[in-house]
């Protein structure tokens, strides 16, 4: 059975793979840079100043917060799993399609980018609530997750198992900041 999944697995991360472009690599490994990351991390703290004014730092603390977690879990996580990204995986790493010479670290269970992507989308909607704003951190967060599959840095269930992972997170820390708020008497503004 478990055999069974990871060719799965790995046929899904080659066909994704494969459908690599010239053109679309550059843009890929844009994504994938940290770089990526400052554009929603800025409307983040925009957002958050402009709807919780004196009181931003709660929402600002509980997504480092979170986003701390998810790096350091997903980070114990591959040094303890130990398997293989596919750019090092000895079946496949000759077939897959390999930008800037980029192979990422030697393990990539489970995805950090991933975890941390979905987890910061995650807790930064559910404290600012608006609809544009949660389509553009969900778009964000998946092209995020795909560019990691796109470079063959990541299979599909390190990426499900990094989403998984991040929401929990997310949803764990909204609801003990939720707690902490309504239990020290902070007033926060609600919709």
């Amino acid at each position: 059975m478990i055999e069974s999944l990871e060719l799965i697995d790995r046929e899904i991360l080659l066909f994704i793979n494969g459908l690599h472009a010239d053109w679309l690599d550059p843009i890929m490994w844009a994504i994938s840079s940290n770089w990526f990351w400052l554009p929603m991390i800025a409307l983040f703290i925009f957002m958050t100043v402009k709807r919780f004014g004196k009181w931003c730092w709660i929402p600002i603390l509980a997504a480092t917060l979170c986003f701390a977690t998810t790096d350091v879990v997903s980070h114990n996580v591959k040094e303890s799993v130990q398997r293989y990204r596919p750019t090092h995986t000895p079946e496949i790493q000759e077939e897959v399609h390999i930008v800037n010479d980029y192979r990422g670290g030697m393990y990539g269970f489970f995805s950090g980018h991933a975890a941390n992507s979905f987890g910061l989308a995650l807790i930064t909607m559910l404290f600012i609530r608006r609809k544009w704003y949660t389509i553009t951190a969900l778009c964000w967060a998946t092209i995020v997750s795909y560019s990691r599959m796109y470079l063959a840095v990541h299979y599909p269930a390190d990426i499900f198992v990094g989403f998984c992972f991040g929401i929990s997170v997310a949803v764990a820390f909204f609801i003990a900041t939720k707690a902490i708020v309504k239990r020290t008497g902070f007033n926060l503004p609600r919709e």
